[in-house]
């Protein structure tokens, strides 16, 4: 009997063209293909495996989801050019959405055909969400909102943003926020992306709201409730990245491996113990990831979430590194080695910087008192 993995393994070898590994490093970067792939994913019920067909799933429980996963990172499916949107903006909706929200927003979203950003970071409030100042005020129907959001992922390509803004200034930071649905192409918005320093397709913006309308009716989830809509967001979020991490730490550990036919000085003794210590750590977020799982299946707290983001992050960009160590002078012009480095380096500023994991991990876990 074909297993469930097979299938999607099946079903994705007849998607991709028949050169697609041989010409991966061109490929990753096909918009066409990208979006194609999103279709078919949804269609075919695999974009959001727990979900239900009609929204892009197959009801599969959180282990055979998890398996599917796994199965596509490690083929190297194609990203989904709008991480944000099935990844975070989705979930949201679906659980927080009215009907009519939901009926309206969420099979485009899933599809591809329209875009989302995350209008959550601020230029006092990057890390500390909390802190954000963007202000709405209900006027009638509709609220007017002032402030200004940054690092918002490919605004000037999305058409809608879920945009967290403060509604009451004077309840305590988490829970004076709402969450809004905001048409990007609503009068008073100015939205200037950010040149980027290294090759990337998810350009940052920094997006200025002046006087913007928003609908009352675009509220989603409670009102002074963002906190808990975005909490709940990003869980899935996370649950993606350690995947993720994963898999491009096993790519970048072969790159390493690769390296020795070519490079006298990678049979190193620094190479070997940082490459010891490396293979290690894969094993670690792999493990961890598992243990996370069960304690979600259990109903017990899972701690391992905050864990994993920096365990996996800091262990994807510390791989790299030693990538480009084991490659010697030939790193200075390799042009996808320099991405990956630069990558890699990402990984441990989004979804929560290195920095603010550690805190969490230090306060929440270990109790340790605030600096």
């Amino acid at each position: 009997m074909t297993t469930l993995t097979e299938e999607y393994a099946a079903w994705l070898t007849d998607f991709l063209p028949g050169d697609y590994y041989e010409r991966y490093r061109e490929y990753r970067w096909d918009i066409e293909l990208r979006r194609a792939h999103q279709r078919a994913a949804f269609e075919a019920g695999w974009l959001q495996p727990t979900w239900p067909r009609e929204h892009g799933g197959r009801s599969l429980g959180l282990a055979e989801a998890m398996e599917i996963r796994l199965e596509a990172a490690m083929r190297s499916a194609p990203k989904l050019p709008n991480v944000a949107g099935p990844g975070v903006a989705a979930p949201g909706i679906r659980q927080f959405g009215t009907p009519e929200q939901v009926d309206r927003l969420l099979v485009p979203l899933l599809r591809g055909d329209e875009w989302w950003a995350l209008g959550m970071s601020e230029p006092e409030a990057g890390s500390d969400f909390a802190s954000l100042r963007t202000r709405a005020v209900r006027d009638g129907d509709v609220f007017r909102v002032k402030g200004r959001k940054i690092w918002t992922t490919q605004a000037h390509l999305s058409k809608w943003c879920t945009l967290y803004v403060r509604t009451d200034p004077d309840a305590p930071k988490h829970r004076g926020i709402s969450c809004l649905i905001l048409d990007l192409e609503s009068a008073g918005i100015t939205i200037e992306p950010i040149r980027m320093s290294s090759i990337s397709d998810e350009t940052f913006c920094e997006v200025l709201l002046d006087d913007v309308e928003i609908p009352a009716a675009n509220l989603l989830g409670p009102y002074n409730g963002g906190w808990q809509v975005a909490m709940s967001s990003l869980n899935h979020e996370r649950q993606m990245i350690w995947i993720m991490n994963w898999v491009e730490i096993q790519r970048g550990l072969t790159c390493v491996r690769d390296a020795g036919t070519t490079h006298d000085d990678y049979a190193s003794g620094e190479v070997f113990t940082e490459l010891g210590s490396l293979l290690a750590d894969a094993e670690a977020v792999r493990a961890t990831g598992y243990r996370a799982l069960n304690n979600e299946l259990d109903g017990r707290p899972s701690p391992e979430g905050d864990i994993l983001k920096l365990l996996g992050s800091q262990t994807l960009q510390r791989v790299w590194e030693l990538a480009a160590a084991a490659a010697g002078p030939r790193s200075i012009d390799d042009t996808d080695l320099l991405f990956e480095r630069q990558d890699g380096l990402a990984a441990t500023i989004y979804g929560g910087t290195s920095e603010i994991q550690r805190n969490i991990i230090a306060e929440r876990l270990l109790g340790l008192p605030k600096g």
